[in-house]
């Protein structure tokens, strides 16, 4: 639909009040191949398409969606909405002005100079190579241990979304001059590798996940068999593993960890709209202030090329830009998008995403990683007496209001007089962000990124997270018996 039309649309919402409204048309097209218990388990093609409609009014926000993608059912839907602002807001009419924006429309990213570059559009590759990749991941795993090994999950997702954004704004406070229209073509690669062992009355996973804003390529840059042999390795070797002890202890957390524990200890917490509704208590009226050991400084970055929390816009059309949560330790963003910033009275971070046309966009993290520091990885493990090296972070909770959190370490060694000892199993971290993110003593000169799917109010949007090894000075440590560690 051309931008004229679209304008139309946008000022029949306009109609009765508001001071911004934008749309957001969606067209999906997924493909999935499932193994399990050794045989194709799903395959599963499907195509949405539908818009959102948003009209936002002072401190008021009103949004629809609709399947029905016509411009006559753009239109009732606009009607609709417009209908529904509250009756203080209706009398608020401005004058909507109309004037072709002089900037080209881009699909490719050449507008905010950033080039996600897909080699093979998954779309146009057989769905039997697929097949084989999937079956190929199932037999390599089970290789590893045929009697430990009792199930192997082989997901494969290719997804091909066009996305068309446009907006109109009666204030300068949203960022827009007067009129934008933006297109852009998504594509996400994923193929996850879930192995589960059992022996006796003992039960260990291993899970290895690949994929980002990709193509096909993706299998050209990563070696299958690789990745599925470590994850099926992984729960073999936790079978025999010794059950972790509990109590304080110093804490490494290597780059291959992730940046799972910074995107749930700070990362949320520093998303607008936890700030502005009272959630995220330790960083409310904290710009500028020390929030972190000094060593910490944490980034927000959709402009990585092709990693999995990456867009050349958000879904507000807000160009993607790199954000500095926090510089060596002291507070100095948010993440909002156009809603929240306009409530701060400032300019949108780029990170309004939503889950699909059905949802309207709330802040959200994208790629969010802790910079790399000074110390060697080794020289970080060396220099602790006694305590718990993690290599893979499991699953976890984390309550936003107060940052306390508990998440399983999915691969575990003790350390003692600086050498990596034994495998643990069974480990817990228990701590506090803000507490975790001030005893952060050392941070390697490395750097490691996981892929994930982050949920929030209903909606999950595709992310990344990263960090360099960091030596945490003490954290609770849940296992099987109190050993507290002197270092």
């Amino acid at each position: 639909m051309d931008k004229e039309r679209l304008m139309e649309i946008l000022k029949i919402a306009l109609s009765r009040g508001g001071d911004f409204a934008d749309i957001y048309i969606e067209k999906r097209i997924t493909n999935q191949v499932s193994c399990e218990d050794n045989k194709i388990e799903k395959i599963i093609s499907g195509e949405d398409v539908g818009a959102g409609i948003r009209i936002i009014s002072g401190e008021s926000s009103i949004y629809g969606s609709t399947n029905k993608i016509s411009e006559v059912g753009l239109k009732e839907l606009a009607k609709e909405i417009a209908s529904n602002l509250p009756e203080s807001e209706r009398n608020r009419k401005k004058k909507i002005p109309f004037r072709s924006n002089s900037k080209p429309e881009s699909s490719t990213g050449s507008r905010t100079g950033i080039i996600h570059k897909i080699e093979k559009p998954p779309g146009e590759v057989d769905i039997e190579e697929k097949i084989r990749l999937v079956l190929l991941g199932n037999r390599i795993a089970r290789e590893v241990d045929r009697n430990r090994i009792q199930q192997v999950s082989i997901n494969y997702t290719d997804t091909t979304m066009d996305v068309t954004i446009a907006n109109l704004s009666l204030s300068s406070k949203y960022g827009v001059v007067d009129n934008e229209r933006i297109e852009e073509k998504r594509i996400y690669t994923n193929y996850l590798v879930n192995v589960v062992a059992q022996q006796e009355e003992i039960i260990q996973t291993g899970y290895e996940p690949l994929g980002g804003l990709v193509g096909f390529e993706l299998f050209d840059r990563y070696d299958i068999k690789k990745v599925t042999r470590e994850a099926a390795e992984r729960a073999v070797k936790m079978l025999s593993a010794r059950t972790a002890p509990a109590g304080e202890m110093t804490v490494v957390l290597t780059s291959a960890a992730g940046g799972t524990m910074i995107h749930e200890a700070i990362g949320h917490s520093l998303e607008a709209d936890s700030v502005q509704k009272k959630v995220s208590p330790a960083y409310m009226g904290m710009l500028g202030k020390k929030v972190t050991s000094e060593l910490v400084t944490v980034v927000d970055d959709p402009t990585i090329p092709n990693y999995r929390g990456s867009f050349h816009f958000d879904d507000e059309g807000t160009p993607a830009q790199k954000t500095i949560l926090v510089e060596k330790g002291r507070l100095r963003n948010y993440l909002y998008d156009r809603f929240t910033a306009q409530k701060d009275g400032t300019k949108s971070t780029g990170n309004g995403r939503r889950e699909s046309y059905h949802h309207r966009p709330i802040p959200r993290m994208s790629n969010t990683y802790i910079l790399p520091g000074d110390y060697q990885p080794q020289e970080i493990i060396g220099s602790v007496d006694k305590g718990l090296l993690v290599k893979k972070m499991g699953g976890g909770q984390v309550n936003t209001a107060n940052g306390d959190f508990v998440f399983e370490v999915g691969e575990g060694y003790e350390i003692t007089n600086g050498k990596v000892g034994e495998m643990l199993r069974g480990a817990t971290l228990i701590g506090n962000g803000p507490e975790v993110l001030n005893s952060i003593v050392m941070v390697g000169n490395d750097l490691g990124f996981n892929i994930g799917t982050c949920g929030k109010d209903g909606q999950w949007v595709p992310v990344t997270d990263g960090q360099p090894t960091i030596r945490i000075k003490k954290l609770t440590i849940g296992g099987t018996h109190m050993k507290s560690a002197p270092r």
